[in-house]
């Protein structure tokens, strides 16, 4: 069995909004357990982190009953549902109840990989040769426009959508989907990076959550983790049977937002954007509070 860690954490989260290019979060520096039991105490009754069950890699994640992760020796892996989403919840943000597993750097990168999973279905990819990145980046732009309307009302600082990190492409022998916008805040510029792994039933997201200065640092280290990424054999994209689920958007709106396709689909978009922006958070606000506050906390013992 694993060893169980439990120790503070400095991040940050937004989870709740199905705009893909909107959930954001925060890595701190390297944590390191209180080194007493008084100190564990308190750290427990003021730091909802230290509630968190961490398990120390070597080891095997699971993913629900779909999938596998090969952690690596050097990183923190949190398992399940419950204790997923006490991870986001403790960054101040709202779950979305989708997620299965967060898998943490202990090499001091300031970066976390976020795994969810949504049941829409099986999305077929025959618009893999055809993914027009000027048409979903213009699409992502106005979306996010429209969606400062609502943020002026909340007394939130506006984003804009500036261009691709990463502009969408897909492996068709992985079936693995990604891409990366730069999203420019007032507190500054964010780089969501995003991965997707089709399945039977669905999609499993990677999302990868850190400031914008770890991204290119960041990014060969999680395409090497995800090589550890299994579906299990029933699972799998290849397990497509006739008779399946199949979603009701493809790829291009799997990148732009799925939720919102299904949702302009049947009507529901005007009633449900209100709640989707309240979600949008920006990665940028939040890596300055955390790491602001970790070095105020440090300067505080020198």
């Amino acid at each position: 069995m694993a060893h169980v860690t439990r120790i503070p954490l400095l991040c940050g989260l937004a989870a709740a909004c199905s705009i893909s290019w909107g959930l954001s979060v925060a890595w701190a520096d390297n944590p390191t357990p209180p080194a007493a039991p008084a100190e564990q105490a308190a750290a427990a009754e003021n730091d909802p982190f230290a509630k968190i069950k961490f398990q120390n890699g070597p080891l095997t994640g699971k993913l629900g009953n779909l999938a596998t992760i090969q952690i690596p020796e050097g990183y923190l892996f949190v398992e399940g549902k419950a204790e997923s989403a006490k991870f986001v919840e403790a960054t101040q943000n709202f779950p979305t109840h989708r997620e299965l597993g967060v898998l943490v750097p202990l090499n001091g990168g300031k970066w976390w990989l976020l795994f969810e999973f949504d049941d829409v279905g099986y999305v077929k990819d025959d618009e893999k040769d055809k993914l027009d990145a000027d048409a979903i980046l213009n699409s992502m732009k106005e979306a996010t426009n429209a969606g400062n309307e609502e943020r002026r009302k909340r007394g939130w600082g506006e984003l804009q959508v500036t261009g691709w990190y990463q502009a969408p492409r897909y492996n068709n022998e992985t079936h693995n989907l990604e891409w990366a916008a730069r999203v420019h805040g007032k507190d500054g510029d964010s780089i969501n990076y995003e991965i997707r792994l089709l399945g039977r039933r669905g999609v499993m997201s990677a999302q990868l959550i850190g400031s914008p200065e770890e991204t290119d640092k960041a990014v060969p280290e999680l395409r090497k983790l995800l090589t550890g990424f299994t579906y299990l054999k029933e699972e799998s994209y290849a397990a497509y049977r006739s008779g399946d689920k199949v979603a009701e958007y493809g790829l291009t709106a799997l990148i732009a937002g799925g939720t919102l396709a299904v949702a302009a689909k049947s009507g529901l978009l005007g009633k449900l954007w209100k709640l989707i922006v309240a979600g949008f958070v920006a990665l940028a606000g939040a890596v300055k509070r955390l790491f602001g506050g970790r070095k105020k906390e440090e300067q505080g013992q020198a």
